[in-house]
């Protein structure tokens, strides 16, 4: 979504990349902070949101996006098993121009299993740069 505000436009489909929570990582993470989390229930959704955390703040990293003004309806589908790729995507659901220099996008960010299943959804609002607005020449 290497975009500016101006370049979007709604229903546009992006991936935001991919990864793994390890086994490793699940018993890591349920020993510290979810320690009555039955391992046999696959991912806990807090671990699951953390996953999306991280891949959506790597995938924004190069986008005009100027802020984050929130994140909304999260969806938990399932609780896929460790070592099962995860894959994320954002899809622009609506954009309204905030004057001539920015504008707020909408947008469902879904991370889906290797089977294409919804594992997750949540929806953002975040500021974006608008294009420079081109100015008549001066006679």
């Amino acid at each position: 979504m290497p975009a500016a505000f101006d370049d979007l436009w709604i229903g546009q489909v992006a991936s935001i990349g991919a990864g793994v929570i390890s086994q490793e990582d699940l018993e890591a993470f349920c020993k510290t902070y979810a320690p009555t989390w039955d391992l046999k229930e696959g991912i806990p959704d807090a671990l699951i949101f953390t996953l999306w955390s991280r891949l959506e703040t790597e995938a924004s990293q190069s986008w005009p996006q100027t802020k984050r003004l929130a994140v909304d309806a999260l969806r938990w589908s399932r609780n896929p098993p460790p070592g099962e790729l995860l894959r994320g995507r954002l899809t622009v659901m609506g954009k309204d121009a905030v004057g001539d220099t920015k504008g707020v996008v909408i947008a469902q960010h879904d991370l889906l299993d290797e089977a294409g299943r919804l594992v997750f959804s949540c929806l953002t609002r975040s500021v974006f740069q608008r294009l420079p607005v081109a100015k008549p020449p001066l006679d």
